[in-house]
């Protein structure tokens, strides 16, 4: 590979980790506000909308780092050697473990607004929807 090659490839990499590590805004809405007025069917709805998407993206994440650490691993001399001691392993697979969380938890708290909508339960724990 000539050093052109190698200068753009580590040029594309770098940007892509920046991308994948930056901070999106995972709640473009106020949810503390969202959360606490939530009282209808449709408030709830829509809050489990909210997490349902954040979930989805969160998988997206993880599904883009597996690629990156699969493609890494087949062949990792195609990366700049700085990435070959171990650290860009390890810093894929807490990303991957990071974002598996984040769409798990963004599912569960989509269920329980479900339920909510439902009216299965509320808010405050008494059993009815307020």
């Amino acid at each position: 590979m000539n050093n052109i090659t190698k200068a753009l490839l580590t040029v594309a990499l770098t940007l892509g980790l920046l991308e994948g590590c930056a901070q999106s805004n995972p709640h473009p809405m106020d949810m503390t506000v969202a959360v606490q007025s939530a009282k209808t069917k449709t408030d709830h709805e829509a809050l489990a909308a909210h997490y349902e998407q954040a979930a989805k993206e969160a998988d997206a994440m993880v599904e883009e780092h597996q690629q990156i650490l699969a493609d890494f691993k087949k062949d990792p001399h195609d990366y700049p050697k700085s990435y070959l001691g171990g650290n860009f392993e390890s810093h894929c697979q807490r990303l991957i473990d990071i974002y598996e969380r984040a769409a798990a938890e963004n599912r569960e708290m989509a269920k329980m607004h479900r339920q909510m909508a439902a009216g299965a339960i509320s808010r405050r724990g008494s059993g009815s929807e307020r």
